[in-house]
């Protein structure tokens, strides 16, 4: 089914009326100008037709309004006018709103439906994409959302420019989206493209944007988005009851074995109870995607955070961590850094995958990079032990200002099993192993490493919501905590929490 039959592709002003609050949309545009009939006849002719056709005076409108009561800019394209196409007096028209969002403090919505750069303009238009992206790096660069939402059809040099910049990204169903538009394809190499790449749900499938949203559920999606990103540094709560929680008397390996249940909550279920606006992301925006880890914006109590952290195999078989997996957390470092919000990390892994595949992908190098970015991370940050720790994976995600220990956690170099294997040529002193390597959470606190204990009463998988809410106000009361540090000392901290012998 074609993406024209699938979905009612809306106008420039429709969208703005389906998103915008009823009423609130004021513009910000000034009549654009007209090319010289002088000069340009024919193409003075072409924009008079389209001016007919389209009700529109620019293949652009610009302007603000409100999504849930909250001020928002919008540039939203209007493809009846020349297929969205930019010329100068478009590009002028982006940039002077991007401009102002920024002047105004505003987040911005970006709505392009466009075949590319107007051929009737030629390279000055096509020039025109970089001061475009500069005035959207320059937004970004002021920690401001960047928010897009990509119609049918984007391509050409709108999608190599302002398309593909949003903070989050998302997509009308059906849409064609790409570099090169089709018809331009087949007139090049005498074939048509190959079917069901260039849309929006490929796209999504790759991990290049976060979600496929019809026009009706945008303004939620949006809402959402901006509770997290716009939430400010909301008051502190009161310290929780687990501030005061003291490592459980267990031994290393039957905490190993309690943190191995199948019914032990996850990270998934963790969000589900003890978090509001839950806004999963999706890959690395760069054409990867691992279900090995979650990126999302969440809130845990009034507190906003970058959520990443490992998604726990459900079934026997199913792919553990890979590279691709550290390239979106380095994705979600990125952002929280961008945007000025916390970033919460959740370890929950019995290892990183050991393939071939893997080794040809990185997974080494990332480790690494993972380490480096979070060990110098410009935000606030805590981690979590939620269950297992095994190996490098583990180790990935685990630098922060603050780390909470579910009280069954552990984090070893290895799997028991593997480090009895090294050390005894046998699988059958894992728990000795465990104990003498220093696994478990008691351990980890005497080391200085993890600073809040979360206890299970006496097992997170009996107690699965109220653990989960008991880890949530934790969270909330961490995020909280070390977002009122000053950032010298935070890093400073943060570098000499893993010295050796500490």
């Amino acid at each position: 089914m074609s993406a024209d039959t699938r979905v009612q592709h809306l106008t420039a002003r429709e969208l703005i009326a389906s998103v915008l609050d009823a009423g609130s949309f004021s513009s910000w545009d000034s009549p654009a100008p007209v090319p010289d009939p002088r000069t340009h006849p024919a193409y003075a002719e072409v924009v008079r037709r389209a001016r007919e056709k389209s009700g529109a005076d620019e293949s652009v409108l610009t302007g603000e309004g409100r999504i849930h009561g909250r001020r928002v800019a919008v540039i939203v394209s209007e493809f009846t006018f020349l297929a969205g196409s930019i010329g100068s007096a478009a590009a002028h028209r982006i940039t002077a709103a991007v401009q102002r969002a920024t002047a105004e403090g505003l987040p911005l919505l970006a709505g392009p439906a466009s075949g590319g750069t107007r051929m009737q303009e030629g390279t000055p238009a096509f020039l025109s994409m970089v001061d475009i992206t500069g005035a959207v790096r320059a937004h970004r660069q002021a920690g401001l959302p960047y928010l897009v939402y990509l119609r049918h059809p984007t391509t050409g040099g709108v999608m190599a420019s302002w398309g593909s910049l949003g903070h989050v990204t998302v997509a009308e169903p059906g849409a064609l989206l790409g570099f090169l538009g089709p018809r331009v394809y087949e007139a090049l190499y005498g074939e048509a493209f190959p079917p069901g790449v260039q849309t929006a749900e490929n796209l999504f499938d790759k991990g290049l944007i976060d979600a496929v949203v019809p026009p009706e559920h945008l303004a939620g999606i949006i809402d959402k988005a901006l509770a997290v990103l716009l939430a400010g540094s909301p008051e502190p709560p009161a310290a929780p009851s687990t501030v005061s929680v003291l490592p459980g008397t267990q031994t290393a390996w039957e905490s190993i074995i309690i943190s191995r249940n199948r019914r032990r909550p996850d990270l998934r279920r963790l969000l589900a109870h003890g978090a509001r606006d839950v806004l999963p992301l999706n890959g690395t925006g760069q054409g990867e995607k691992d279900p090995g880890l979650l990126l999302a914006l969440a809130r845990f109590g009034a507190q906003p955070c970058i959520v990443l952290g490992h998604q726990r195999p459900r079934q026997a078989g199913e792919s553990a961590m890979g590279p691709a997996s550290l390239r979106e957390a380095r994705r979600g470092m990125k952002l929280a850094e961008e945007l000025g919000l916390p970033l919460l990390t959740v370890i929950d892994t019995a290892g990183a995958d050991l393939s071939p595949d893997a080794e040809e992908g990185g997974l080494a190098g990332e480790i690494a990079r993972s380490l480096h970015d979070l060990i110098g991370l410009a935000s606030p940050s805590v981690s979590v032990l939620l269950g297992q720790g095994a190996g490098g994976g583990a180790l990935a995600l685990l630098p922060a200002d603050s780390t909470i220990a579910a009280q069954h956690a552990w984090l070893s170099p290895l799997p028991p099993e593997g480090a009895s294997a090294i050390v005894h040529r046998t699988v059958d002193r894992a728990p000795e192993m465990a104990e003498a390597q220093g696994v478990k959470v008691a351990a980890l606190v005497g080391r200085g490493v993890v600073d809040h204990v979360v206890d299970e009463r006496p097992d997170a998988a009996d107690e699965g919501r109220a653990f989960c809410e008991r880890m949530a106000v934790a969270i909330e009361y961490e995020l909280a905590r070390v977002r009122r540090l000053p950032a010298e000392d935070r890093l400073r901290r943060r570098a000499g929490k893993y010295q050796a012998g500490g």
